[in-house]
């Protein structure tokens, strides 16, 4: 690439000062969130001429500490082998080419094999700003969703209005909370089989699955098409899960059903992440010692909507409900989901950045149709 073009591209990447007061009054669309959902919002809102705000969140030890990073789950995911366009490949000199020298440098060495989660972010990220989303790195900790236009209010205690808010704020995954069990993330710790599963350090393998509900079953299910064994780690004598599917893993010849054990501690070292995995049990008999290179964590998502603070009507599980079928309308008109905010089922990166691309679209309409 020739000076002239770098020089080209960097002048691209730089962002123009955000005002939280548009002279002309409030934002179009504000985004929350920066996973894939949100960042198809934005560049689908872009393209539309909406010149999108997006709270893209802070790198704080509280966020971190709940899960609620920038890039949401991807910001943890080390490689992504099922996102379409994205084969195994040398990726260096595109993501030199594409990204800002700044961006480049949180990155890790990409070893020019699958695309990281981070990496996948960030090309998304870039292309957003490309088309002229513009990014507060900061979150949003209140709305006002019963005034018109919506008032947001930021961690930089700020006032931001919009006539529609787009909220891409993901799902955390539900961990243990053990020591070991954070150490070991991304190292044959994982909570998304279907993301994770067919890696390399996974196949024929020996790997625990804890849980006991419908998508423990499903997790150990699909890990079994790879691994050698799965363990079905459970505390209690009787699966949560339909007996459809209950019977599934009982009969399943690659599962081993282990009751009334919980995790204790997970073995491992810097070098190779996960060995083992050590079990107590809930029945006062001894602990047992498993030989695993993976432990998926099977104990469901916390959705993050606690800065809604019960503006939005959500689901018995507490995800944003969308109150029209085949669209992305919440209770309150204009304002829109996208992404594992409410999605209880799929929870994929592919199925979030196509529920952003719907969310923008409908945003689209809703403004058309109020002005």
């Amino acid at each position: 690439m020739s000076t002239e073009n770098a020089n080209i591209n960097e002048n691209e990447h730089k962002q123009k000062p955000i005002d939280p007061i548009k002279e002309n009054g409030a934002e179009n669309v504000i985004i929350i969130g920066s996973g894939p959902a949100g960042w198809a919002a934005g560049i689908y809102t872009a393209r539309a001429a909406l010149s999108p705000l997006l709270f893209e969140g802070t790198v704080s030890m509280e966020n971190q500490e709940a899960g609620l990073l920038p890039m949401g789950q991807l910001a943890l995911t080390t490689e992504v082998e099922n996102y379409p366009g994205f084969p195994a490949g040398d990726l260096r000199q595109y993501l030199a080419s594409a990204l800002d020298k700044s961006r480049m440098m949180m990155l890790l060495p990409n070893e020019g094999k699958e695309i990281s989660g981070p990496e996948l972010v960030e090309l998304a990220r870039q292309q957003a700003i490309n088309f002229g989303t513009r990014v507060v790195s900061e979150d949003v900790v209140h709305v006002n969703f019963n005034v018109r236009p919506f008032e947001l209010t930021g961690s930089d205690h700020k006032k931001y209005f919009a006539k529609s808010v787009i909220i891409a704020t993901g799902a955390s995954a539900n961990y243990l909370g053990l020591e070991s069990e954070k150490k070991f993330k991304n190292r044959g710790v994982s909570a998304c089989a279907v993301c994770d599963g067919a890696l390399p350090r996974f196949r024929n393998a020996q790997i625990a699955v804890v849980g006991g509900g419908d998508s423990a079953v499903e997790e150990a299910d699909y890990l079994a098409k790879f691994a050698e064994k799965v363990y079905l780690i459970h505390r209690r004598e009787e699966l949560r899960a339909s007996k459809v599917m209950a019977e599934r893993a009982k009969k399943h010849p690659k599962i081993e059903i282990l009751w009334n054990r919980v995790p204790e501690e997970i073995l491992g070292d810097d070098q190779n992440g996960v060995s083992g995995i050590i079990l107590k049990s809930t029945k006062g008999e001894e602990p047992i010692t498993l030989n695993v290179s993976g432990v998926f964590m099977a104990i469901g998502h916390t959705p993050n909507t606690k800065f809604l603070n019960g503006q939005l009507e959500l689901t018995s599980k507490g995800f944003i409900k969308r109150t029209v079928p085949f669209r992305m309308n919440t209770s309150v008109e204009g304002v829109f989901a996208a992404g594992d905010v409410a999605d209880d089922y799929y929870k994929q990166a592919i199925t979030a950045a196509g529920t952003g691309c719907m969310a923008a679209l409908d945003a689209e309409r809703y403004l058309a149709s109020i002005e």
